[in-house]
């Protein structure tokens, strides 16, 4: 009898996990193509979908169907596959200025003092509000098609290294790499 109360409270406790979602996600651009057929036009769409955790997790993912619904939940499906970490500093910026490039399209990332807020266009702001960024200043160089500008922000943030994994990389402390010592200070 209390074996069949536990299994039924473990599946109450799995219903609950599942309805309350872990990540946000933001559409980026749904896109109409259609095809001309004898009878008539058929349509079909294509979605762009940002998801992430805010709170250093992001990914992004492409979804085409007859329906704009069904698109949209195949790209979520995709950009919760395709996440990465990024790390962040103090939770709120990136640790250092970054350059993404995706075909023509090139992205520049700076790092921002607290209270300037997202300061980005369209795509690439989806991205920093579902990665959890509070500061950062951005701009798009080159490509305005979202697809490319998402890829190239996701190419930048892969790059980036926090102290710790520089330091952990050269076999140093995280001090070690963060602060200047006295003499190197003097000669520059």
């Amino acid at each position: 009898m209390a074996e069949r109360e536990n299994r039924r409270e473990r599946r109450e406790d799995r219903r609950e996990r599942e309805e309350t979602p872990e990540f946000a996600d933001r559409l980026v651009a749904i896109n109409r193509v259609s095809k001309t057929v004898k009878g008539g036009k058929r349509f079909g769409f294509a979605a762009l979908v940002v998801v992430g955790d805010q709170r250093g997790r992001v990914g992004f993912g492409k979804g085409k169907a007859k329906e704009v619904p069904e698109a949209i939940r195949k790209a979520t499906e995709q950009a919760k596959r395709s996440m990465v970490r990024v790390p962040l500093r103090d939770g709120r910026t990136l640790h250092h200025d970054i350059e993404g490039r995706h075909g023509a399209g090139k992205v520049v990332m700076r790092t921002a003092v607290p209270g300037t807020g997202i300061i980005a266009g369209g795509p690439m702001r989806a991205v920093f509000e579902m990665l959890g960024v509070q500061d950062v200043v951005a701009k798009s160089l080159g490509s305005q098609n979202p697809y490319n500008m998402i890829r190239a922000t996701m190419d930048g943030l892969k790059k980036e290294a926090s102290p710790r994994m520089v330091a952990q990389r050269r076999g140093k402390k995280v001090g070690d790499v963060l602060k200047k010592s006295e003499p190197e200070a003097a000669e520059a």
